[in-house]
C-alpha cells in the first residue's frame, strides 16, 4: 500500500509540475530588428534562435515596398518560414512617405500597396515608427501627420488590419503650445483607427514615464515595446512590475521585446530578455491570443 501511495504521489507532482511548466511558458513577442545583422548574415540560423529563446511570434522590420517582400522573401514564404519554427508573424514596421513634402494621394497609393502586401502575408498590425523632421517643426505638420494617420488607420481596418504608431523620445521631449508631441497625436487621432505602440524606454527617456499615459488615455496602447538600456531588467532603472500593473487599463494585447544594445552576445541577449519577463510573477501568460 506504502508503494501505491508513493507512486500516487510521484504522478501527481509530476502532473502538478506539468502544469506549472505550461502556465510559465507565456506569450512574449520579439521586434527582430533586434537582431537586424544575424538575420542579414543567416535568416534561419536566427530565427532558430529566436525559437529556442521562448518566443512564441515576432514583428518584423524588413519589408520592402518596391518589392513587396520581407527580409529579401514573398510575404507568405517569410510566414512559412517562421511558422516552421513555431514562431506566429503578428506585426511589421514600416516607414511610409512624408506627407507634408509628398503629394497627398501619392502618400495614399503607397499606403495602399503597403497594406495589400501585409493583408496577403496575414499580418495583424502595421506600425510606422517614426516621423519626419517635419512632425517635429511645427504643430501644423504634424497634423497632417494625424491625419494621414486617421487614414491610413482607416484603411488598414477595411483590410482586417490595425494601424499604430511607435514613439522614440522626442514625441515627449517636443512641446507645441505647451503640449508634448504624443499628446497631441493622441487626442488627434481616432482610437478606432489609430493604437499608439508605446516603448516604455524611449518614453522615460523622454522625461515621460510610460504609466503616465496609459492612465491618461486609457485603451490606447495595445502593443507594447517593452525595452531597457541593453537586456531586459538588466539596468533596474525601469519599473515593469508598475508598467505591467496597468496592463489592463493601458489596453495591452500583446507585449514586444526590442533591443537596441547588448552586453551579452546577441541571442544569449534575447534570450535573458525573455527569461526576466518569462520569469516575473507580474507579466500573465498571454493578454489576447496571438492570432
Amino acid at each position: 500500500m506504502k508503494i501505491l501511495h508513493r507512486i500516487l504521489a510521484a504522478a501527481i507532482l509530476l502532473f502538478l509540475c506539468s502544469c506549472t511548466e505550461k502556465q510559465e511558458q507565456k506569450q512574449i513577442g520579439l521586434q527582430l530588428y533586434s537582431i537586424r545583422a544575424q538575420m542579414a548574415k543567416n535568416m534561419d540560423t536566427t530565427l532558430d534562435a529566436v525559437a529556442a529563446a521562448g518566443y512564441s511570434f515576432v514583428e518584423l522590420a524588413g519589408y520592402n515596398h518596391k518589392e513587396g517582400t520581407f527580409y529579401g522573401l514573398p510575404g507568405q514564404d517569410f510566414i512559412r518560414l517562421c511558422h516552421s519554427r513555431g514562431l506566429e508573424v503578428l506585426s511589421s514596421h514600416i516607414n511610409g512617405p512624408d506627407p507634408n513634402t509628398i503629394p497627398w494621394e501619392a502618400c495614399l497609393s503607397w499606403w495602399d500597396k503597403a497594406i495589400e502586401d501585409h493583408a496577403q502575408a496575414e499580418i495583424k498590425y502595421l506600425v510606422q515608427p517614426s516621423m519626419h523632421k517635419t512632425a517635429y517643426t511645427s504643430l501644423e505638420g504634424l497634423l497632417q501627420y494625424c491625419r494621414l494617420f486617421n487614414e491610413v488607420g482607416e484603411k488598414c481596418n477595411n483590410a482586417g488590419i490595425r494601424f499604430g504608431y511607435h514613439n522614440h523620445d522626442k514625441e515627449f521631449s517636443t512641446l507645441f503650445d505647451g503640449i508634448p508631441i504624443y499628446d497631441h497625436m493622441l487626442l488627434h487621432t481616432n482610437p478606432d483607427n489609430v493604437f499608439f505602440q508605446i516603448d516604455v524606454f524611449w518614453s522615460l527617456v523622454g522625461g515621460s514615464p510610460a504609466q503616465e499615459y496609459m492612465e491618461k488615455y486609457p485603451g490606447r496602447f495595445e502593443l507594447w515595446h517593452v525595452k531597457d538600456d541593453k537586456e531586459i531588467g538588466a539596468s533596474g532603472t525601469i519599473d515593469f512590475e508598475s508598467l505591467y500593473k496597468r496592463a489592463r487599463i493601458a489596453g495591452l494585447k500583446y507585449a514586444i521585446v526590442e533591443q537596441e544594445a547588448f552586453d551579452l552576445e546577441p541571442f544569449e541577449s534575447i534570450k535573458a530578455s525573455y527569461d526576466f519577463l518569462n520569469n516575473a510573477p507580474y507579466v500573465k501568460p498571454s493578454y489576447a491570443p496571438v492570432p
